[in-house]
């Protein structure tokens, strides 16, 4: 009889990761999966929880756009977006465009957890809440508040100075131009996490990000939006049939407003349902991301739209039992993910390239890097 387990993926967004940062970021992604796991202190701890577990974690890395580390807006300052979702009840939390809250995650389950909670008077509980808003119900619900400039790294520092200047300057700059590093489009990865308890059946998602960088202020990116950066349904069976309806949850990184507007996340999910069963993932993933994402987002001054996609899915096996398995597809040179499961709570940390027939290939055509991994 296999015995229960956790498994809980995570991602440091899709964009350029360096070789020189490559190290760093595997272990920030490394330790997200620890210290997720590690608060887990019962086989039956819900998937919601480890979720939040991993982005706090990655919130508080100094390397990754989420928290204290995250890209700054025009006016130099941090505004976090985040969401959670429960994939057993389809209960979701978000916070969009938030100053001074440590971890954005956390005010994004609060806010789950509230709308659970029966209205006296019938109002309808928030999905999401944003700036000031967000900022006096994480004082109402006792999340932690620090002063905003706190959330700013020098590393980040150095990079909103550089770049506004440039804004600044008379001389154009074309920021759609292959620049290594130097490229703006490098700075917009978010970061999230997806969990499943094999134990309660549970399965859950979330998403957090300081946004792009040089954001107007105010400005809400996918990491907020309901069907947009992560969506997680848990596996339905019944005493007749077994199981029918496998589980997944996503987690999503890239360009905000192209996500938005193709609602990848609940996009994936929809297209997930509706498969045949002799259409496999690897094929639904790079649909969906061609047909729902690159071809309508695609413009002359978008000309390869940036996404990045974590997907744990469950499979029945011959005992008829479920597995999982790890999906990740992105339209980036890379992605940053890690995995780990309660049988081994080390995981591992991987930095996904494209491989270089996909690099070589101009960009009025699809570069789509897709793998699966068991888990």
């Amino acid at each position: 009889m296999t015995s229960p387990r956790t498994y809980v993926i995570v991602h440091g967004g899709a964009g350029i990761h360096s070789k020189n940062s490559e190290p760093e970021a595997k272990n920030a992604l490394r330790l997200a999966c620890t210290q997720a796991l590690n608060s887990a202190t019962s086989e039956n701890d819900s998937a919601l929880s480890i979720v939040e577990s991993a982005i706090v974690s990655l919130e508080d890395s100094p390397l990754l756009n989420a928290g204290y580390g995250s890209n700054l807006t025009l006016d130099g300052t941090v505004e976090c977006d985040a969401a959670i979702m429960d994939g057993r009840t389809s209960d979701f939390g978000s916070v969009g465009a938030v100053s001074g809250v440590k971890n954005a995650i956390r005010l994004a389950r609060r806010i789950l957890e509230h709308s659970r909670i029966p209205d006296r008077l019938g109002r309808i509980p928030p999905l999401t809440l944003v700036s000031n808003g967000a900022h006096a119900f994480a004082n109402s619900a006792h999340v932690e508040i620090v002063a905003p400039e706190s959330l700013i790294t020098p590393r980040a520092r150095a990079q909103w100075s550089t770049w506004k200047a440039r804004l600044d300057s008379s001389v154009p700059v074309d920021c759609s131009a292959d620049e290594g590093l130097d490229s703006l489009h490098a700075f917009q990865d978010t970061v999230g996490a997806v969990a499943w308890n094999t134990a309660s059946g549970d399965i859950a998602s979330g998403v957090s990000s300081g946004g792009i960088l040089l954001k107007y202020p105010g400005r809400v990116g996918e990491a907020a939006v309901f069907g947009a950066g992560c969506w997680a349904q848990s596996p339905q069976c019944s005493a007749v049939d077994g199981w029918t309806k496998p589980g997944m949850a996503c987690s999503i990184s890239g360009a905000g407003e192209y996500i938005i507007k193709a609602g990848l996340a609940r996009s994936l999910s929809a297209t997930l349902d509706k498969a045949p069963d002799d259409i496999d993932i690897h094929s639904i993933l790079e649909r969906t991301l061609i047909d729902d994402f690159w071809v309508p987002t695609r413009s002359p001054s978008n000309p390869d739209p940036s996404a990045g996609i974590i997907l744990l899915t469950t499979e029945e096996n011959d005992d008829r039992r479920l597995t999982g398995r790890l999906w990740c597809a992105f339209t980036t040179p890379s992605m940053a993910i890690a995995y780990a499961s309660s049988d081994n709570p080390r995981g591992k940390a991987l930095i996904l390239r494209r491989p270089k027939s996909l690099e070589a290939r101009s960009n009025d055509r699809p570069r789509i890097f897709v793998t699966g991994l068991s888990l």
